[in-house]
């Protein structure tokens, strides 16, 4: 049962939480107008898609993105001035527990960490979509239409490999086809250059080589032109920049296990996706914990003093966060291990800086 005092704190937790992010997104809203209004004047973007297609899009997706910065801002600029006003003090000395103390703040993370999941895996996608259509359109092309070294199972024991393909042309060049019966190559299919037809929805393959494979003999047909069905269309090799941000989280999980199974090996980025959607809202309750344990000791220099040592723990986690989800893209650190070792490693900060707090 809440009471009086854990909804107060509540009440000034979240309140100061909504007007941080609120006051951030106009300023960010002002700024990103700034830089984009000549594109928007030059191609000619209506007022009403500026808004309703991008801005509209744009704020939830720069709101959660900060997220957990702006609760741990939060948190620091209030009870700091619970701290400064000696409520801390009078709290602790009427026989409330600095874990009594932090349950309406544990509470208050806890519901910014069920918003910011939903936003993050249900609702902010779709508005990437839109977003992200509208940046190609009127800003600058999201899609990269040439895509080199492809290498992809299309069905089980069916490899294929294209040196270059354009997306725009529907054509690449230097393929390979190979077909596996277990462990054995039953057949090897190699073409100089391969076209889709978009009115027969087949393959066109251009100087080809068929080499049929049998136990004793191997055939070989060759030919200037040959027509062949494949399980891939030329959009499965169309790049969009940020593309895992614009899947739901079941469409995500669909994707990756795809990928997986085509033997693609660009998956890192959409399993990076799926585990920050859980860990970066989980940061929330972590920087709570370190907040209130940095601000709810009276010092001298006040509010300014907690928000500057708050932005340096808040900032060092940040860029924890950037340089460990880079090493997981590069392969060189597991993606789990990647997106989640910055918590790990601040639950021990949040713990360290609990036993130190004024008690």
């Amino acid at each position: 049962m809440l009471k009086r005092l854990d909804l107060y704190i509540i009440r000034k937790f979240l309140g100061t939480y909504f007007f941080a992010i609120g006051i951030i997104i106009l300023i960010s809203v002002i700024f990103d107008l700034t830089e984009k209004l000549d594109n928007f004047i030059e191609k000619e973007a209506s007022v009403e898609s500026v808004i309703f297609d991008y801005y509209l899009n744009f704020i939830p997706y720069f709101a959660n993105l900060f997220s957990s910065l702006f609760t741990f801002i939060a948190v620091i600029f209030f009870t700091s001035k619970l701290a400064y006003n000696t409520e801390i003090i009078a709290m602790l000395s009427g026989g409330v527990s600095f874990v009594r103390l932090l349950r309406p703040y544990i509470i208050g993370a806890g519901i910014i960490f069920v918003l910011s999941y939903t936003l993050g895996s249900w609702v902010i996608p779709h508005a990437n979509r839109e977003r992200i259509e509208f940046e190609d359109k009127y800003v600058s092309p999201m899609k990269k239409i040439t895509d080199r070294n492809i290498h992809v199972e299309i069905e089980p024991g069916i490899f294929v490999y294209i040196d270059m393909f354009n997306s725009v042309r529907n054509s690449g060049s230097n393929i390979t086809i190979e077909k596996f019966e277990g462990n054995k190559l039953i057949s090897k299919t190699s073409a100089r250059q391969i076209r889709y037809d978009d009115d027969t929805k087949k393959w066109k393959l251009n100087e080809y080589v068929i080499r049929h494979i049998d136990a004793n003999k191997e055939e070989i047909d060759r030919g200037r032109t040959i027509d062949t069905t494949l399980n891939m269309v030329p959009s499965d090799f169309i790049a969009v920049k940020n593309f895992h941000e614009t899947l739901n989280t079941d469409e995500l999980n669909a994707h990756i296990k795809k990928q997986k199974a085509r033997g693609l090996d660009n998956v890192e980025p959409f399993i990076i996706e799926k585990y920050r959607r859980v860990s970066d809202p989980f940061s929330a309750i972590i920087l709570t914990i370190i907040g209130v344990a940095v601000s709810s000791r009276k010092v001298r220099g006040g509010t300014g003093f907690h928000i500057g040592i708050g932005l340096l723990i808040s900032f060092t986690y940040i860029f924890f966060i950037r340089v460990s989800t880079t090493f997981a893209i590069n392969g060189d650190m597991p993606p789990f291990i990647a997106v989640w070792l910055p918590n790990f490693m601040y639950s021990f900060v949040a713990y360290w800086m609990y036993r130190m707090a004024p008690k």
